[in-house]
C-alpha cells in the first residue's frame, strides 16, 4: 500500500475548513495550524457577560451552496446545525418613521415596491429571472473554476453567454433599467456591498446576489453563525483532519521549486506534499516566503482594490431594544457620499450608513433573558491611519444617536458589555491586509484568472485559497473557494504521478 501524501492548511477560516476536508476526501493526511485558539477566522464566536456574539458573518444566504458542501461529503447541513428561514429577511431604515421590511415572499415584495413606485412589481418579477440565469450559470459554470488559465473559459457555451451575464455594464445602470425610486435603488444595490465595491464599478453580473437575497432568502442557524464552523470542524475530524491551535507560521519551508512543509513559531515542523495557505495571501507571500519565491511584488498590492475594512461594535444590553427585526440596515444617510469616502478618496466617513444585528430577537440563547444582543457594523476603507479608542467612540455615539431614535428609547444607558473592533484587530488576529475585513474588490478587472492566483508560479506544490483569490468575498465563495483548490490539488498531484510511472 503506497503512503498517504500529507498536506498542511494554514488557517482554520471557511475557506481553510474546506480545503482541508476536501483534500482528505481525495486520500491526503491533512493537518490545518491556526494560529488563534479557537477555529473560524473571523467567524469566531466569543462569550462575555452571558451574551454569545458571533465576530463576523451575520448573514446566512445560498443555502444551495452549504446543502451542496456538505452532501459532496455525503453529508447534509440538517446533520450538523439547524436553520430557520427569517421572515421579515431584514428592516431597511430609510429615516425615523420611514421603514421597509423586506418579506420572505417575493409577490409580497413585489406588492410592497409597487406602493412605493407603480410598475415595480412587474419589474421585479424581471429583474429576478434575470438575476436567476445569472446565480444557475454564474454558480455553476465559473465560481468552481480555479482561474488558473484563459483555456477553462475557452468554452463556446460560456463565452456566448458573457454578455447575457451583463459582465460588461455596471450594476448601478442595471438596477435603473427596472427602477427609478431611490428606496429601491437603495434595496437593490445593498447586496453589492458585501462584494466591497460601489455599484458603479460592480459588473451588472452580481445581481445574482438579489437572486440569492430575494429569492433564495434570508436564513439563520439558531446558536449563531459559528454553528456552521463547528459543524464544518466536526465534518473536517470525520475526514480525519488533525487541528493544531496557538500555531502561527513563521516560515513555509522551500527548497528550489517545491515545499516540504511549514516552521510554525515555536520552532516545530510540520513536513507535508502539500502546502495550502488559507491565512491573508499578502502575509503568506510577504511574511512567510523569501523574495525568489513570491509571485507578486509590494507593488502588485498596493494596486489591488480592496474591499473595505469594518467599524465593529458588539454591544450586551440588559433590556429589550424595540423596533428592531434581526438584521436591519440604516440607509437614512447618502449611499453614494459614503461609498466615495471608503473607496474614491478613503477617510473616516462623515455620515456613514450601517447595520445593526439583533440575533436575540430571533435566538433567546445568545442573551440573557430580558437583555438583547447587538452587533453594529460601519464600513470603513481600509488602511486607515488614526484608529483610536476617541474615534471609535465618536463612531459609537454617532450611530447610537440614529440607533435610539429608531428604538425610541436609551439604550446606552442600560449597555452592560461593549467591545469594539476595527483595523488593528483585523491585524493582529488575521495579519489582514491593510486591515480589511472583506478581501479583495469583485471588480471586473479583478475577477476569475485577473485575481491572484490560487497556485503558486515559483513553489510547485504550494496553493491559494480564501477571499483574495477565486472566487472572492463572503462565507459562500470562500467554502468554494476551498474545494476548488482541493480539487486543483488532486488533479494535479495524480498528473505527476502518472507522469512519475510512465
Amino acid at each position: 500500500m503506497s503512503k498517504k501524501q500529507t498536506a498542511v492548511v494554514i488557517g482554520s477560516g471557511f475557506a481553510g475548513l474546506s480545503a482541508a476536508t476536501g483534500l482528505a476526501r481525495h486520500g491526503f493526511d491533512v493537518t490545518i495550524v491556526e494560529k488563534n485558539s479557537t477555529p473560524g477566522g473571523r467567524a469566531r464566536q466569543f462569550t462575555e457577560a452571558g451574551f454569545v456574539f458571533d465576530m463576523g458573518p451575520s448573514w446566512y444566504w445560498m443555502p444551495d451552496v452549504f446543502e451542496s458542501y456538505f452532501n459532496r461529503f455525503g453529508k447534509s447541513v440538517s446533520d450538523y446545525y439547524d436553520l430557520v428561514r427569517l421572515d421579515p429577511s431584514y428592516r431597511v431604515i430609510y429615516g425615523k418613521d420611514d421603514v421597509l421590511d423586506v418579506p420572505a415572499s417575493i409577490s409580497e415584495l413585489g406588492k410592497k415596491l409597487e406602493q412605493i413606485e407603480p410598475g415595480s412589481a412587474d419589474a421585479l418579477r424581471r429583474f429576478l429571472e434575470e438575476a436567476r440565469y445569472k446565480y444557475e450559470v454564474g454558480i455553476n459554470e465559473f465560481v468552481y473554476k480555479p482561474s488558473v488559465s484563459l483555456r477553462e473559459f475557452a468554452d463556446f457555451r460560456i463565452l456566448t453567454s458573457l454578455f447575457k451575464l451583463d459582465m460588461f455594464r455596471n450594476m448601478h445602470k442595471h438596477v435603473r433599467k427596472y427602477f427609478t425610486h431611490p428606496k429601491i435603488t437603495a434595496l437593490m444595490e445593498f447586496p453589492v456591498l458585501f462584494l466591497g465595491e460601489t455599484p458603479r464599478r460592480t459588473p451588472a453580473l452580481y445581481s445574482l446576489m438579489n437572486y440569492a437575497d430575494i429569492a433564495l432568502g434570508t436564513w439563520y442557524p439558531p446558536g449563531g453563525m459559528h454553528r456552521i464552523v463547528q459543524g464544518m470542524v466536526k465534518l473536517a475530524e470525520e475526514t480525519g483532519v488533525k487541528f493544531r491551535f496557538n500555531a502561527p507560521v513563521h516560515r513555509i519551508i522551500t527548497d528550489g521549486s517545491k515545499t516540504s512543509g511549514v516552521r510554525l513559531e515555536n520552532g516545530d515542523i510540520i513536513q507535508a506534499d502539500v502546502v495550502v495557505a488559507g491565512a491573508d495571501y499578502h502575509h503568506v507571500e510577504q511574511k512567510l516566503l523569501g523574495d525568489s519565491d513570491r509571485r507578486y511584488t509590494e507593488a502588485y498590492w498596493n494596486n489591488r482594490r480592496m474591499a473595505p475594512s469594518c467599524l465593529l461594535f458588539y454591544i450586551g444590553v440588559n433590556r429589550r431594544v424595540n423596533n428592531l427585526l434581526h438584521h436591519n440596515l440604516f440607509f437614512d444617510e447618502s449611499f453614494d457620499a459614503h461609498a466615495a469616502e471608503i473607496y474614491d478618496e478613503p477617510r473616516w466617513p462623515s455620515k456613514p450608513l450601517f447595520y445593526a444585528s439583533a440575533p436575540s430577537v430571533t435566538d433567546a440563547s445568545v442573551a440573557p433573558e430580558g437583555c438583547e444582543n447587538l452587533f453594529l457594523l460601519i464600513p470603513v476603507a481600509p488602511g486607515l491611519d488614526n484608529d483610536t479608542e476617541a474615534v471609535r467612540e465618536k463612531y459609537f455615539n454617532l450611530i447610537m444617536d440614529r440607533l435610539e431614535r429608531q428604538a425610541g428609547h436609551d439604550i446606552r444607558s442600560h449597555i452592560v458589555y461593549k467591545r469594539s473592533y476595527a483595523h488593528r484587530e483585523f491585524v493582529n488576529d488575521y495579519n489582514s491586509f491593510r486591515g480589511n475585513a472583506y478581501g479583495l474588490a469583485n471588480t471586473l478587472r479583478q475577477t476569475a484568472f485577473m485575481k491572484p492566483s490560487v497556485k503558486s508560479n515559483k513553489i510547485s506544490n504550494l496553493y491559494y485559497t480564501g477571499q483574495l483569490t477565486v472566487p472572492g468575498p463572503g462565507v459562500p465563495p470562500s467554502l468554494i473557494s476551498g474545494l476548488v483548490v482541493s480539487d486543483l490539488v488532486a488533479h494535479e498531484q495524480k498528473a505527476r504521478a502518472h507522469e512519475k510511472l510512465v
